[in-house]
């Protein structure tokens, strides 16, 4: 049975990604994808409806992108929320101007004409502005639905198409769910069965039809996401699939021997371990630039499946725990032109031609949705609860180049931190924590003698999807018995930094 799904496309506002949260945090399944998408990507789903995001263009710039035509053919309900809004307005002939005033911040809506979108929304409600454009003339049969003091047209619609010029997907927004959930379930219509368990069998189900007979290795570092890939897999599957578990050279102290036990014992897998720590830093050899690193690793990966896969019969697919914000962070929208923050490596990182058949199984799920997954899946709590680590592992936590001496320091260094954080019992209560061995040496002093060596930023985060981060308030006192552990116990750091920026304008990770 087709998933029925709301499509989002994304316009470069920072606030879309909160549109999928608020949708699928009410059981409805969406997807959030680039206005320049071929719709053949979605033959597999029941499409129930259409957003257009927010975003920072003009409607009347040349190069301002547009609503894909395609979706009109659909004949189903369409919200444009601000810039979707104003894109609406123009492809249907109506005016769009610079306002004098610039909307920005908290203003109260009046509910002009009464509309499905705004049913149970008091007649007043306080909504989030944020916007310098506003549509002057209606277009053609539209009619305006609610007003600001700034703008006589702060909502529209006509038939079954719909637009807001304030964000009902963020905070500052009254009932905002309200509104984006008036539009799912009782325009869209789309059912808001999204859950676990659903989700489970739907996977199992589209697994099976699509791998038949063949056999599918699986790249698994570990972590929760390819741990449960792996699981997800295996109960659909069985022995047809083997799992790889690869040491670049790049884990975390003790990560080896950690990893096989709890993949064999906890998990019950058919796993093998490869060691070709050699190999990927042999290639990583005076590698500076942290794209590079992750396309030189991704790479890698998969020559070494590749050649394992030789070993097994009857492969054809290689299975990742890819997620959605690797999905959308690899390539996200801005300005109308698709923009790499950084490539993941089992995203932007894989090489263009590669002879195994990718199953990514996770693909649509954010972090916190994994993690119910696990739940569901029956996964021990310990392993659902480990912190995240990136496929790149280290060498995206060493600034510059990789040599044995930074992975060593920086080994030492991470295993201390984490270690204190469980000592504290606070390391359950944040979301990922980690140390960079930064590129910059400084001077100390240590037993009366100068000293010019590394520092280390230690760093950690709460989150629920790793779209947006906020740093841990982790207390002083456990902060300072980190730096002195570290300095006293790891040969070549005399100076230990907590980093305090929020993502964004950072990433989680460094590189």
């Amino acid at each position: 049975m087709k998933q029925e799904t709301i499509i989002i496309f994304d316009y470069g506002s920072q606030y879309t990604r909160l549109i999928s949260r608020r949708l699928r945090e009410n059981n409805v399944f969406c997807d959030l994808v680039s206005p320049n998408i071929d719709p053949k990507f979605f033959k597999d789903r029941k499409i129930k409806g259409f957003i257009l995001s927010g975003g920072p263009n003009s409607v009347y710039d040349n190069s301002a992108p547009k609503i894909p035509e395609w979706i009109l053919d659909y004949d189903i309900p369409i919200l444009g929320i601000c810039y979707g809004m104003q894109l609406i307005a123009q492809a249907f002939n109506g005016k769009v101007e610079k306002t004098q005033n610039r909307e920005y911040g908290d203003a109260v809506l009046r509910i002009k004409k009464e509309s499905k979108l705004f049913e149970n929304i008091p007649p007043s409600n306080k909504v989030w502005m944020s916007h310098s454009d506003k549509i002057i003339t209606l277009p053609e049969k539209f009619i305006a639905t609610a007003e600001t003091n700034n703008t006589f047209c702060a909502a529209f619609e006509k038939d079954n198409i719909f637009g807001v010029q304030f964000h009902p997907e963020v905070d500052n927004t009254n009932l905002g769910d309200e509104i984006l959930i008036n539009f799912a379930l009782k325009i869209c219509k789309v059912k808001n069965n999204w859950t676990s368990k659903n989700f489970i069998q739907n996977s199992i189900a589209q697994i099976r039809d699509e791998v038949g007979n063949k056999n599918v290795i699986c790249a698994i570092s570990g972590g929760v996401d390819s741990s449960i890939t792996a699981t997800l897999i295996h109960r659909a599957i069985g022995e047809q699939l083997t799992s790889i578990f690869v040491n670049n050279g790049l884990l975390r102290k003790n990560e080896e021997h950690d990893v096989m036990n709890f993949l064999k014992n906890d998990l019950g897998l058919n796993v093998h371990l490869y060691d070709a720590s050699n190999q990927f830093l042999e290639k990583l050899k005076n590698i500076t630039d942290p794209e590079q690193k992750r396309k030189i690793i991704g790479a890698e990966f998969i020559n070494v499946f590749e050649k394992e896969s030789k070993k097994i019969k009857n492969v054809e697919f290689l299975a990742q725990g890819t997620l959605y914000s690797d999905v959308v962070e690899s390539a996200i929208i801005k300005d109308g032109h698709q923009v790499v923050i950084k490539s993941h490596h089992n995203v932007g990182g894989l090489p263009e031609k590669m002879n195994l058949k990718l199953i990514e199984p996770l693909r649509l799920l954010f972090k916190d949705e994994v993690r119910e997954i696990g739940k569901e899946l029956g996964i021990n709590k310990n392993i659902i609860g480990r912190h995240p680590f990136p496929g790149p592992g280290l060498a995206i936590r060493i600034m510059g180049e990789i040599t044995e001496t930074k992975l060593s320091i920086l080994r030492e260094s991470d295993h201390i931190f984490i270690e204190e954080l469980k000592k504290s019992n606070i390391y359950d209560d944040i979301w990922q924590a980690f140390a960079v061995l930064t590129d910059t040496q400084s001077v100390g002093v240590m037993g009366d003698n100068r000293t010019y060596q590394h520092c280390i930023a230690i760093r950690a985060v709460n989150s629920k999807d790793a779209m947006t981060a906020d740093w841990s308030k982790i207390p002083y006192e456990i902060l300072s018995k980190i730096s002195s552990r570290i300095i006293n116990e790891v040969d070549g750091i005399n100076r230990v930094v907590y980093d305090i920026t929020s993502k964004p304008p950072s990433t989680i990770e460094w590189e």
